[in-house]
């Protein structure tokens, strides 16, 4: 019975605001989906420094922030709180009482596979009054660990820049970095860096190699570089232009899976419409090909059709310390490359590919993305269009890659124009052979007929498909 009377929860929630105004604590205007639904009718008031408190703030950081998506991922809130409130974080992190304090009082919203939460309309007003009572420095404290606190009243969507990055919501003027203006620095994906197997060893392969490296989130990749200005006038938030190189590495377990849930095309695809031009996909050995789930004929398939029909160029290794020497190398070869050369920033949407069978330039690209619009852009879960739904959605039938998606949304943008073009045709094997002919990838070969009469019956057909 005393534990059922305690003012303090397993999760560290008080169900009385000792340190708020009692009046707010108690306010009657508090909707009644956020008071508690087990311990009577005083007014919710999460304790200071309690996971709750820590998970109503940032979520609702991230509903201000402009160029935010106004959700987050139980790893990105993982990851938010052991920067901001180490002491909050769980040790099991499939068991969070207090997140799922949160979700029972129907304060925080569950949405999508996997998971991503925000804020309910409750949620919203509690994290309003919580902010208010710690002033808004609560909410200009940055996520990452290059970015110290500071306060901004005027702008509180600012300060929710991830992880040191130069990333803003509005629009930002040209940036050029001159020689002797900005250092090579690679950026590491934080998946790379926590989890299971060894990944921390890369980290440590890194250090040991005296690869100058910074860990972030990156929604597409899981490394790129970034040329950072070395006497920017905000030191806590310098300016970023990326590198026109990005890379993703798999092991060989990860490939297998990746290729039978689908990972791997949509991956490829994302990666060749991130706007950067030089994609190397890094494999790397683990343990026997006779254990994964896959023949090694599969895989080699696979790796081969992403080099010569995809573009990427493939290195394979040994194990993870050949990997971070390979990386080493490539961030050594960059500081060359772009040493003395002048650097400004472009616009998101004007990408730069060469041309096929054209040969790479021996000066490197020095019209770059900006870091922030580069990782605004790679969102996976972004708003997106119709167009890009429906490329998605032909992505899921069985070998239709992501350049023949792109070929077929070219061509009709939108399910509905397909439908319209399917009812214009006079014979069933009209509507087999409709998208036959249509030309895909960099040597522009047909879809073919097989694919054709897939889809026709995808989209043609009122019954199960044969």
């Amino acid at each position: 019975m005393q534990r059922d009377h305690t003012p303090v929860s397993p999760s560290g929630e008080k169900s009385s605001a000792p340190e708020g105004p009692a009046a707010e604590a108690q306010d009657p205007s508090l909707p009644v989906s956020a008071q508690p639904r087990s311990r009577g009718s005083g007014g919710y008031w999460p304790a200071r420094h309690s996971g709750a408190r820590a998970v109503l703030l940032l979520l609702y950081q991230e509903h201000l922030n402009p160029s935010g998506c106004s959700f987050l991922t139980k790893e990105e809130l993982l990851q938010r709180c052991a920067q901001k409130a180490p002491r909050v974080v769980p040790a099991n992190v499939r068991s969070w009482p207090a997140l799922r304090s949160l979700l029972n009082r129907n304060l925080v919203l569950r949405a999508h596979q996997p998971a991503r939460y925000s804020l309910t309309l409750e949620g919203l007003e509690l994290a309003q009054k919580l902010a208010k009572s710690e002033g808004l420095s609560s909410l200009n404290a940055g996520t990452g660990p290059e970015e110290p606190a500071r306060e901004e009243p005027e702008v509180p969507g600012a300060a929710s820049a991830k992880l040191g990055a130069s990333e803003g919501g509005g629009q930002q003027p040209p940036l050029e970095l001159g020689p002797g203006e900005y250092r090579v620095l690679l950026c590491v994906d934080v998946s790379e860096t926590a989890g299971a197997g060894h990944r921390p060893e890369l980290l440590r392969e890194l250090q040991r190699l005296h690869v100058s490296h910074t860990v972030r989130k990156l929604h597409v990749g899981d490394f790129v570089w970034v040329a950072q200005e070395t006497r920017p006038r905000d030191p806590a938030r310098p300016s970023e232009l990326v590198l026109d190189h990005v890379v993703e590495r798999k092991r060989l377990d990860d490939l297998c899976s990746s290729i039978i849930d689908g990972r791997f095309h949509e991956q490829k695809f994302r990666l060749k419409r991130c706007g950067l031009g030089r994609r190397v996909y890094l494999v790397e050995e683990h343990g026997s090909v006779h254990n994964l789930s896959l023949p090694e004929s599969t895989l080699l398939q696979a790796v081969t059709n992403t080099q010569v029909i995809d573009g990427f160029f493939v290195k394979r290794t040994a194990d993870i310390k050949e990997s971070a020497a390979y990386l080493a190398f490539l961030t050594r070869g960059l500081q060359r490359l772009y040493q003395g050369h002048t650097l400004c920033s472009r616009p998101w949407g004007t990408p730069w590919d060469p041309e096929p069978g054209a040969r790479p330039s021996p000066n490197p690209l020095c019209s770059l993305l900006t870091f922030s619009d580069f990782n605004a852009g790679a969102i996976k879960n972004k708003a997106q269009s119709v167009r890009e739904v429906f490329a998605r959605q032909l992505m899921q039938v069985r070998g239709v890659s992501g350049e023949k998606a792109a070929a077929l949304v070219d061509r009709y943008g939108t399910p509905a124009s397909l439908l319209a073009a399917y009812d214009a045709c006079a014979t069933l094997k009209e509507q087999e052979m409709l998208l036959s002919t249509i030309k895909c990838g960099r040597l522009q070969r047909n879809l073919g007929p097989a694919l054709s009469r897939t889809l026709s019956q995808l989209y043609c057909s009122c019954g199960p498909l044969t």
